[in-house]
């Protein structure tokens, strides 16, 4: 059996949610901060540890079959890899942002001036769909000091929180993209029954911290109130309870709905409610 090679971040922000997904997938293995590969034990799968840049080659070239990597990344390498799946943590937004104190006012006013980024592929890009022409600077870090040293009039960089902007007497002034970690294919093993374990997989932990596990007691002559507000995954589990005229309705809410509906419950009769996470859901 073809043991598969998945490249994530060996160190930054994307590192701790990729080993934790990954963990939460079942999967065992040491996170080895000083080796490139840890062999998982209980899946034909081996995890290297790789700067996030070199990913997408990675990727592409098929020495790993498989990435985790922020989709910022994906598009500033420029590289021809298969989208398997959005993994909901790393998102972030790549803004360009000016001092506080700039007269550019409009994205016209960025034509002439100079932009410091270490993104020059996904500005490029964005500023050619604009029709604006700028001096694009390439700058490996730091790229907020630039326009304080006199080196930028703006420029383009993550932003997660903007503190780090503010810090800086800069403020944000367009998005150019949002990003968040994708898991990445090769074209050639997107299909192969092993990687599509692995996505039923992770598929399976997203939708778990997607969901609450919701278990109420309700009468019997408000039950058809209460299971009308609990769609579940396909319908609510209704079991009797000791006490005559009473049941226990066990269901999944989405996180997104959650407050209004226990608000919703507790007005159509429900009591007793119980939330509980829920570790995985299989389809």
């Amino acid at each position: 059996m073809k043991t598969l090679k998945i490249a994530i971040q060996k160190s930054g922000r994307l590192n701790e949610k990729s080993v934790e997904l990954l963990k939460n997938c079942g999967l065992n293995f040491e996170n080895y901060k000083s080796s490139l590969i840890s062999p998982v034990s209980n899946f034909p799968l081996e995890i290297l540890f790789l700067r996030d840049d070199d990913i997408p080659e990675y990727v592409q070239d098929g020495i790993a079959d498989l990435g985790i990597v922020g989709e910022n990344v994906i598009q500033e390498t420029e590289v021809e890899v298969s989208y398997l799946q959005r993994l909901g943590f790393g998102k972030c937004s790549l803004k360009i942002a000016v001092p506080n104190s700039s007269n550019i006012n409009t994205l016209a006013d960025l034509n002439g001036k100079a932009i410091a980024t270490t993104y020059p592929a996904i500005l490029g890009k964005f500023l050619k769909e604009q029709n604006i022409t700028s001096d694009i600077r390439t700058i490996s870090g730091s790229v907020e000091i630039s326009p304080g040293l006199g080196l930028s009039d703006a420029i383009c960089d993550l932003v997660s929180t903007g503190g780090t902007l503010k810090s800086n007497g800069l403020k944000p002034f367009a998005d150019v993209m949002s990003s968040e970690a994708v898991l990445i294919g090769s074209k050639e093993i997107a299909e192969s029954d092993l990687v599509q374990e692995l996505i039923q997989r992770v598929q399976s932990v997203l939708r778990a911290k997607e969901t609450k596990y919701v278990v109420l007691n309700v009468e019997k002559v408000n039950l058809e109130a209460v299971t009308a507000l609990l769609p579940g995954v396909k319908s609510p589990s209704v079991v009797p309870l000791a006490e005559e005229g009473w049941v226990a309705v066990h269901t999944v809410i989405p996180e997104r709905d959650f407050w209004d509906r226990i608000s919703q419950l507790k007005q159509a009769g429900a009591q007793g409610i119980v939330v509980m996470p829920i570790e995985k859901i299989i389809l």
